[in-house]
């Protein structure tokens, strides 16, 4: 899931110019936490709404190699990390124009009998526009809301999502035994993704994700 995405926003240069010639790990840490930590502080600041609508459209027509260069190698439980999967997850709901997720996420809301669909905030069966409107806020959530909440939400839609995934794969076994394959590998990596943002949800709410 890391490798289909293109460049979603700019930083300014003198980060990219640190980054490039970083040879040391910690410093590249460093960077990819200065920058996760500067576009929450940015996202919460009063009046940072077109910012926060900006920031989207962009990765929309420039995809995100760049944040994944930053981020895709901090820890699961860091704040790029967080974010990190927030931007996989909003990327995989919007491929295919959000239809191989609707699917999924209404197989997977009737296979599971927990409040996750509640805790997502999704409407009873969701299509691909509401599953893609769902993405939308979420991320906006965790850039201008409450983050806790929104990595809270993202780790129920993963969970609901590797659900439904898994249902798809039992669907296709008899006729297509690749398929079934790939959707079992897609519903493991979902559902760590969204043990890993439960995690992170957990330690935002007691000040230590970081």
């Amino acid at each position: 899931m890391t490798r289909e995405y293109h460049e979603p926003t700019r930083f300014a240069p003198h980060r990219f110019e640190a980054y490039a010639g970083a040879e040391d790990p910690a410093r590249v840490r460093a960077i990819a936490h200065e920058t996760a930590q500067a576009l929450i502080d940015h996202g919460h600041r009063e009046g940072s709404g077109p910012t926060v609508e900006r920031m989207l459209t962009v990765i929309d027509e420039q995809g995100i190699d760049t944040i994944a260069e930053l981020w895709a190698h901090s820890a699961a439980d860091s704040l790029p990390g967080a974010l990190w999967r927030l931007y996989l997850l909003r990327a995989f709901i919007r491929e295919g124009g959000g239809e191989v997720a609707a699917q999924a996420f209404r197989r997977g809301v009737a296979a599971l009998s927990t409040a996750d669909q509640a805790i997502a905030g999704a409407p009873e069966g969701a299509g691909p526009a509401e599953v893609l409107a769902l993405a939308d806020a979420i991320l906006r959530g965790a850039f201008s809301g409450d983050l806790g909440d929104a990595l809270d939400r993202a780790g129920a839609c993963c969970r609901i999502l590797a659900a439904g995934s898994l249902e798809d794969a039992d669907a296709s076994d008899a006729a297509d035994a690749v398929r079934a394959s790939q959707l079992t590998t897609r519903a493991a990596r979902l559902a760590s993704i969204g043990e890993e943002l439960a995690g992170c949800a957990r330690r935002e709410r007691f000040g230590t994700l970081d």
